[in-house]
């Protein structure tokens, strides 16, 4: 028999694998890390900790040397987190957090802690269709505290892989040529409508779609899914429209179609939202050009609550 495993004394930390060695996580070097990003340096990290600096900087020393990581970068006269450092931040956070909350629970105070849901989406959705996807995350049965930056597609990528990110919003899936680990799941397929002023609509109307040869258009630009659809779909009815604009954001490409610069393509499940919003007419439907819209995550499977209701709700009402 050999002997009893022995329990990590105080100030130890916990077992976090097995392997050829074991590997042991100091919980008092990491809240000093984590003190020391949440104030924002080490001068006033030694203030709420009531420590001298050499003695946080040494732990902190100690903290990169046992996960063979370097978590602080110099930039100028001031320390900042390096990418890993950002991961192992956010980590620590969750668990000094939980921490919080069990001492909460156990004097029997509210812990008024919410579900906290990150999501990137892709400047190329739509901020109506954005909103409809990411209404059904509030009818989780906990309050929900969402997190939503708005960036290039392959930006937030780069925050998923850092797990910065629970979700990443976008007109397609993960490009070949992005070197991210991720699933792309299908949320679901809608026509697109032409849209345009209503004296400009009643005129294109006639001899639809003929009437887009020559028509002033505003269209995505070049990188963007619809703007590839479209020019397919162009190419095989041999319509030449005239590009009067071309645009990153879906909402001001909207804006100047409202203005009267052109007819301009979106999605066919928002059409009565943005005749509302933007006071144009559909001049006609483009059944076989489609818009696919994703959710992104790290793992195959989806687990958060909140992602759960939102890709279900997508499948379910929002495209059918």
């Amino acid at each position: 028999m050999g002997a009893a495993a022995r329990s990590p004394a105080p100030g130890e930390g916990i077992a976090l694998g097995e392997g050829r060695r074991l590997e042991w996580l100091n919980y008092h070097h990491l809240l000093y890390f984590w003190t020391v990003v949440k104030e924002g340096s080490v001068a006033r990290a030694t203030q709420r900790l009531r420590l001298a600096q050499p003695t946080i900087s040494g732990q902190i020393r100690q903290l990169e040397r046992q996960l063979d990581v370097k978590l602080f970068q110099r930039q100028g006269r001031h320390l900042v987190p390096t990418e890993v450092g950002r991961i192992v931040y956010r980590y620590a956070d969750e668990i000094f957090g939980l921490g919080r909350e069990l001492l909460d629970v156990l004097e029997g105070r509210p812990t008024g802690r919410p579900l906290r849901l990150a999501v990137g989406v892709a400047e190329s959705v739509p901020k109506l269709i954005a909103h409809r996807l990411l209404e059904p995350a509030y009818r989780v049965d906990v309050p929900l505290q969402l997190v939503c930056r708005e960036d290039r597609a392959d930006r937030l990528l780069a925050e998923l892989a850092l797990h910065e990110l629970d979700l990443v919003l976008s007109d397609g899936p993960i490009p070949a040529q992005v070197a991210v680990k991720g699933f792309s799941h299908l949320l679901g397929e809608c026509g697109v409508t032409i849209f345009a002023t209503p004296e400009r609509a009643r005129a294109l109307r006639r001899g639809f779609p003929r009437s887009l040869d020559g028509a002033p258009m505003l269209l995505p630009t070049d990188d963007n899914a619809l703007r590839r659809s479209l020019e397919q779909w162009f190419d095989a009815q041999r319509i030449r429209p005239q590009i009067a604009a071309e645009f990153e954001d879906p909402a001001l490409l909207k804006t100047f179609g409202e203005a009267g610069r052109g007819a301009f393509a979106g999605p066919t499940v928002i059409e009565r939202e943005i005749c509302r919003q933007y006071a144009v007419r559909v001049v006609g439907r483009l059944a076989d050009v489609r818009e696919r819209f994703y959710a992104i995550s790290a793992e195959r499977r989806l687990q958060h609550p909140a992602v759960v209701a939102l890709t279900q709700a997508a499948r379910d009402k929002l495209f059918i």
